[in-house]
């Protein structure tokens, strides 16, 4: 009876030692598998930031062709498979990002107020005031108007496409708030001149900056737009601050010196003497 007990302890035991090790055969297997299915995630999950790196590199080309085709021939004439070849892509690809012109050109103003927000919100962080701020956004939109075709074509959209449904995107609208806004903090950090007639200030500081659309969009060169714009400036600062606080302005484009005083003119002379010209009553 003894033995019998034994032998049959013993079968039990190597029962269960077998089934102990198929347990953790089936457990390491199952291991494997899981790693390797977190392996094949975390490659899957490379790729995809990849696959979506370069859509969105299409996506910005897309913009920028669409700005350059708006710009030069205006929201009507430009058609989307210009606008493909422009970005070099196909019309296949142009629909994935967007479904019709409509859509592209909202995302060309989306990008011209993005850069005009951008600006603004760098100039204010870096300390400068609402009204030097101001100054210096003219001069932004005076070298963007010739730098990124998105702000000239967000202008050109705007005037072309009017009566767009209320909420899309408008840059001509995103100016002249982005100028009203800092003219009013201006305002109300006490930089503009006491009893400054408001309404008639902002609305000739609102058009003088509109203006600098109009003379780029009428071929200006721009070393003599941004000369314009520091001289429009010369003139309307002195009338919207306090005393002598315009000298305390930057007026020039950033980066440019101010010109020197000019030199003295001589009084004419007469021919062949040394002396000058008297006035004669």
């Amino acid at each position: 009876m003894a033995g019998a007990r034994r032998t049959t302890a013993g079968a039990a035991g190597a029962a269960a030692g077998t089934a102990g090790r198929a347990a953790a055969g089936t457990a390491g297997r199952a291991g494997a598998a899981g790693g390797a299915g977190r392996a094949g995630g975390r490659a899957a999950g490379r790729g995809g930031g990849a696959v979506q790196e370069r859509s969105e590199r299409t996506r910005r080309r897309l913009v920028r062709a669409g700005a350059e085709m708006f710009h030069r021939n205006g929201y009507a004439q430009s058609t989307l498979g210009d606008i493909a070849r422009t970005a070099g892509v196909t019309k296949g690809a142009l629909y994935f990002h967007f479904g019709s012109k409509d859509e592209l050109a909202e995302a060309v103003q989306q990008r011209g107020a993005a850069l005009l927000g951008e600006t603004v919100h760098e100039l204010r962080a870096a300390g400068a005031s609402p009204l030097q701020a101001l100054v210096t956004t003219t001069h932004w939109l005076a070298r963007a108007l010739h730098d990124d075709p998105a702000v000239p074509a967000s202008f050109r959209i705007t005037k072309e496409c009017t009566g767009r449904p209320a909420g899309t995107a408008d840059f001509h609208r995103a100016w002249l708030g982005a100028v009203r806004t800092l003219l009013r903090q201006a305002r109300d950090a006490g930089e503009l001149r006491p009893g400054l007639g408001w309404e008639s200030a902002e609305s000739l500081v609102a058009a003088a900056a509109c203006g600098i659309e109009a003379l780029a969009a009428a071929g200006m060169p721009n070393d003599e737009l941004r000369s314009r714009v520091a001289a429009m400036w010369e003139l309307l600062l002195p009338g919207l601050v306090p005393g002598t606080a315009a000298a305390a302005y930057a007026l020039r484009p950033p980066g440019e010196e101010p010109a020197g005083p000019p030199a003295p003119v001589a009084a004419p002379r007469r021919p062949g003497t040394a002396e000058p010209l008297e006035c004669r009553r």
